[in-house]
């Protein structure tokens, strides 16, 4: 079958005229692949599921009643655009109440479509062609994708454990410095879990400052600090004048799917977002963003998410410790980062994260996410489905029993 005539007409952006030839396999398609073999091969056996990276129950049930009540006021029926003021000023709340952070409701916050929207869209209100965004490695890579459509390009940070899984923000040669704009930063971080300082964050703001760089935050999992109190980049004098936070409704309130998150900081940047923003979307359904202003209004939502996934933390982290695993509790997030196994006793041998995670989904129905981006290390996510404790308990037995029987080697 011949090509299409505009297959020549594909953009570079998106692998021009060899667009849809790639045989390049994306890593979580790898996986899906992989669970389905596992599935066919042993139907019998349970699929031990810590890959999947989203709230495993639904919003709470007076998030649900709240959005049921709002769909039938004639008043929400419209377009968004960039948001009502009630979201924008219980943000400002939240933001006060849980980190002392003062924002101007009207002018320092706005919505986005999802905290994925938010890092997608910042770059084309700073990227030209030839310019760089530094990020962390591994992470999410969303902001460096879109740099690239920019024409701009990506310069990596690996986040390694001799420094504490920090970027070292010294070692980026003064050339890369100063084609630099901006400086995406995940605390806490996906997927290594650590929780940012106020030292890390004063010397960020500082480099920011001597080198011309906005600071964009991802804290989607903010709500999910376990070491300490949560910890916004804008609670740190001088962040806000370099820089803003994204936050989403996703992690820290059950809202998976519900897709609405915001941006925050300096005033010309979230301006910017916005006028980016207007021309890509029409906004958040209004419903969605009247319940989740309640939400937001409400403590006791991400208390209870927040203790929910630190105890299954804790849990998962005691059982790979006893199976060969060297792995600590997460600052924050519900992700468990450990060193990826070198090979099994008497069995095969693993060059790469990838190929252990593969064996184990295969071979033992056990599903991580594999990074090799800062050498080998499996991330585990806690949000499996189990409907209450003891169903965690028996999960957490079967994992370890099978586990024990594999006896990886590292």
């Amino acid at each position: 079958m011949s090509d299409p005539y505009f297959q020549q007409l594909f953009a570079d952006r998106v692998g021009g005229a060899n667009y849809g030839k790639g045989t390049a396999i994306y890593k979580f398609e790898k996986i899906k692949r992989a669970k389905r073999k596992a599935l066919a091969d042993h139907p019998g056996r349970k699929l031990i599921d810590f890959g999947i990276g989203e709230n495993d129950e639904m919003a709470p049930p007076q998030s649900r009643a709240r959005l049921a009540e709002e769909i039938n006021k004639p008043e929400n029926r419209g377009y968004a655009d960039n948001g009502p003021a009630e979201y924008k000023e219980a943000v400002a709340r939240f933001m006060q109440r849980n980190f002392g952070v003062e924002l101007d409701p009207a002018k320092e916050v706005n919505h986005c479509i999802g905290s994925k929207t938010a890092l997608a869209m910042l770059p084309a209100a700073f990227i030209n062609p030839g310019d760089i965004t530094l990020m962390t490695t591994p992470g999410y890579p969303v902001a460096g994708t879109h740099t690239k459509y920019y024409g701009g390009s990506v310069y990596s940070l690996p986040l390694l454990p001799e420094n504490d899984f920090f970027p070292d923000l010294d070692a980026i040669p003064a050339d890369i410095a100063a084609k630099s704009k901006l400086l995406v930063l995940c605390y806490p971080n996906s997927p290594t879990g650590k929780v940012a300082t106020r030292d890390f964050y004063q010397r960020a703001i500082e480099f920011a400052q001597k080198n011309n760089i906005v600071i964009v935050q991802d804290a989607a999992h903010i709500m999910l600090t376990f070491e300490g109190e949560p910890l916004s980049f804008l609670s740190v004098p001088g962040a806000k004048d370099v820089g803003v936070e994204i936050h989403s409704m996703s992690k820290g309130f059950h809202m998976i799917g519900w897709r609405l998150g915001w941006v925050c900081g300096h005033e010309r940047i979230v301006q910017a977002f916005s006028d980016v923003k207007d021309n890509s979307d029409s906004g958040q359904f209004l419903a969605i963003q009247k319940a989740a202003a309640a939400a937001l209004d409400d403590p006791s939502i991400p208390a209870a998410v927040r203790t929910k996934y630190e105890r299954r933390c804790r849990k998962l982290v005691d059982v790979l410790n006893r199976t060969g695993f060297t792995c600590r509790m997460p600052g924050g997030t519900y992700f468990i980062y450990a060193k990826s196994p070198k090979g099994i006793s008497g069995g095969p041998s693993f060059d790469s994260a990838e190929a252990a995670s593969q064996y184990l989904i295969t071979e033992h129905s056990i599903c991580t996410v594999p990074w090799d981006d800062a050498g080998p290390h499996l991330r585990f996510s806690v949000t499996y489905e189990a409907l209450d404790e003891a169903a965690e308990d028996a999960l957490m037995a079967a994992t370890e029993d099978r586990l024990k029987r594999i006896q990886p080697v590292f």
